[in-house]
């Protein structure tokens, strides 16, 4: 848990930094680095938040889970919010007696879809002169907007004794038996001495013990493949997220629907706003129904939110009920797929960072295809795109369910010796270093 906070601490403060340092870059090469960095410390928060959340409160994760995603979608909802008043409507660089010369920016806009290449020539943007934009406010304030997090978490780090100048005085924030939820009265005094012995089972040793060859050994088949089918789902699912926000766009103004810019500037907007709705009735809807349930009726909306997507596609107005539907049902597949998923292999930790790889590695590699189909095949490829890969995860639940029918069950002794010691033990160890 230290090495995971120290890592949180570091991360969060590094995006701050990064946010503030992005408006003084001049050249598109140290602006590159800089956003690499910014990937970097990102994919470290989404994993370890992911993974410490689900060792830490195991069966109770799922609700953890989508409480955290919640505010995932909340800020990528609420950040375009706060850089709005600070974008120019007009070029951000105005020439001498060129005032007026960018009035043809929402012409420009139109230019730059992608059939029609050519029409940039009749647009003559100046590259020198007064500039006008007031955006670097708005990565300073996300900048400080940001700072409370790596504060919080070095606090954290403070109170539960893990900073090694400032550990003498300061009482833990929470005792071991505190963070199991459904611990008994009678088992504390075991719970404490169990949390007292140092822990040394496989898999929980360090931050990077998943890796290590020794776990592996042994091992069925199926263990790898609720990994690898459980990654190609969220491969598919959070890549429909990165290509349907970052193309909505584009197939709206497009023909045969021709919506004007201003309005289908509101489809994306759209879209993260019922992923947010949909993450946050996620928390109470998880509390009664099992993951597994929960992924089968987000896997089956997609696939029909996009078949009543191309069979109206001419509709205006289904567009947007298409694009809020879609947003519900893809809103909570992420945290519900990890819990699922971990509860088969038993809450070790591990099959979190493999889950948040390949949906990182989809909402990326999609976006970069779905991106060249369009340019070639035309607008309306964007919505056969969307329904190829509702098909492909649908299938790979699928097989999910089918080897986490075939992996083998959790030896029954243990169970009925004391379902909440077999658990919480190991976790409460690890957290009271």
């Amino acid at each position: 848990l230290a090495q995971s906070l120290l890592a949180l601490f570091a991360s969060s403060l590094a995006i701050s930094l990064v946010f503030a340092i992005i408006p003084l870059c001049h050249n598109v090469v140290v602006l590159a680095v800089v956003m690499a960095m910014a990937g970097l410390a990102m994919g470290c928060i989404d994993t370890i938040s992911n993974m410490q959340l689900v060792k830490i409160y195991q069966k109770d994760s799922a609700i953890f889970l989508q409480a955290l995603h919640f505010f995932v979608g909340f800020g990528a909802l609420l950040s375009p919010l706060i850089a709005d008043p600070f974008l120019s409507d007009t070029n951000c660089i105005l020439a001498n007696g060129t005032a007026n010369a960018s009035s043809n920016l929402p012409h420009i806009r139109k230019s730059l879809l992608p059939h029609h290449p050519g029409n940039l020539s009749h647009y003559d943007l100046p590259m020198k002169g007064m500039v006008v934009t007031r955006v670097s406010y708005a990565f300073w304030i996300m900048a400080l907007i940001n700072l409370p997090v790596p504060i919080a978490v070095f606090f954290l780090l403070y109170k539960e004794r893990m900073v090694p100048c400032f550990n003498g005085s300061s009482h833990p924030l929470l005792s071991a038996d505190e963070l199991a939820l459904e611990t008994r009265p009678g088992d504390k005094d075991e719970l404490s001495t169990a949390a007292q012995r140092p822990h040394t089972a496989a898999g929980h040793e360090d931050l990077f013990s998943c890796c290590q060859s020794k776990n592996f050994r042994g091992v069925s088949f199926t263990y790898f493949a609720v990994h690898i089918t459980g990654a190609l789902v969220l491969f598919m699912t959070d890549g429909i997220v990165g290509e349907y926000s970052g193309f909505v766009y584009s197939y709206a103004v497009e023909e045969p629907l021709a919506v004007v810019h201003k309005v289908a500037g509101y489809l994306p907007s759209l879209f993260w706003g019922f992923i947010t709705l949909g993450r946050l009735i996620s928390i109470a809807v998880s509390y009664r129904m099992k993951p597994a349930t929960m992924v089968f009726i987000n896997v089956v909306g997609v696939l029909i939110t996009f078949l009543l997507l191309l069979i109206f596609s001419s509709s205006v107005v289904f567009l947007f009920v298409g694009t809020a539907s879609l947003g519900l049902f893809l809103s909570s597949t992420f945290p519900s797929m990890l819990a699922y998923t971990e509860d088969i292999l038993q809450y070790k930790g591990c099959a979190t960072t493999v889950l948040v790889t390949g949906a990182g590695i989809g909402e990326m590699v999609l976006q970069l295809l779905v991106g060249s189909i369009i340019h070639d095949r035309g607008s309306y490829s964007f919505l056969v795109c969307g329904m190829i890969f509702g098909c492909l995860a649908f299938t790979f639940y699928a097989l999910l369910v089918f080897f986490h029918r075939m992996y083998p069950k959790p030896c029954p002794e243990l169970d009925e010796a004391s379902p909440e010691k077999a658990a919480v033990p190991e976790d409460m160890g690890q957290y009271q270093r």
